[in-house]
C-alpha cells in the first residue's frame, strides 16, 4: 500500500487498523476543548510524526491509519479536516489549513468491475513549509505543494503547485507568484 502498489481495501489486517484507528479518533473528536493535554497525546500516538506540541487539530478531526502523518512546527488545522493516508501525507513547518479541508491519497479505478473488486493503490501528498490551504479545499492523490503557498477556499488541488504561488479554482491552477515582500 505505501509503496504504490495495487491492494485489497478489505484486507482483513487493514481493516483491524482503520477500526483501531476510528476507535482513537472518536475519542479525540469527543474531548471537551479544555482537554488540551489529552488531545496532544492522543495525536503524539496517532500520527507518525509532530515536530512539536504547538500543533492544533480542531475536531472534528478525521484519518484512515493516521501513522503515516507526519506535521511539521506550529501546524494549525481548522474544522473538519479529512486526511485518508493510505499513503504518506507530509506537511511541512507553519502550514494552516482551513476548515473541511480533505486530503486524499487513495486511488480506485475508473473502471467500475475493477472498482467493485476492492482493489486500490494509493499516492503520497507532500505540502511543503509556509502554506496555506484555504476551506474547503480538495487535495488529490500524488500533489505535491511546494513553500510559501496559499491555496484558494474551494480549490480542488488535481496536480503540483510549485513554490511561491497563490493558486485556486477547479481544477486548481497558480493565479501569481509570490515574491516574498509584503
Amino acid at each position: 500500500m505505501l509503496a504504490g502498489e495495487v491492494y485489497s481495501a478489505v484486507d482483513s489486517g487493514l481493516l483491524r487498523e482503520l477500526y483501531a484507528t476510528q476507535d482513537i479518533i472518536y475519542d479525540y473528536n469527543k474531548l471537551r476543548p479544555s482537554e488540551r493535554e489529552k488531545r496532544l497525546e492522543i495525536l503524539r500516538g496517532l500520527l507518525g510524526e509532530i515536530a512539536d506540541d504547538k500543533i492544533v487539530i480542531n475536531p472534528p478531526f478525521y484519518c484512515d491509519y493516521g501513522k503515516h502523518i507526519s506535521v511539521g512546527h506550529r501546524f494549525f488545522a481548522n474544522f473538519n479536516l479529512t486526511i485518508l493516508d493510505e499513503a504518506f501525507v507530509t506537511f511541512g513547518d507553519d502550514c494552516f489549513i482551513g476548515p473541511n479541508v480533505s486530503i486524499y491519497t487513495a486511488c480506485h479505478s475508473t473502471d467500475p468491475i475493477e472498482r467493485n473488486s476492492r482493489k486500490e493503490w494509493a499516492l503520497p501528498v507532500h505540502i511543503g513549509n509556509n502554506v496555506w490551504i484555504g476551506g474547503s479545499t480538495t487535495i488529490l492523490p500524488g500533489v505535491t505543494i511546494g513553500d510559501n503557498v496559499t491555496i484558494g477556499a474551494g480549490s480542488v488541488v488535481v496536480k503540483d503547485i510549485p513554490s511561491g504561488s497563490v493558486a485556486v479554482g477547479n481544477p486548481c491552477k497558480v493565479v501569481r507568484k509570490i515574491d516574498g515582500s509584503f
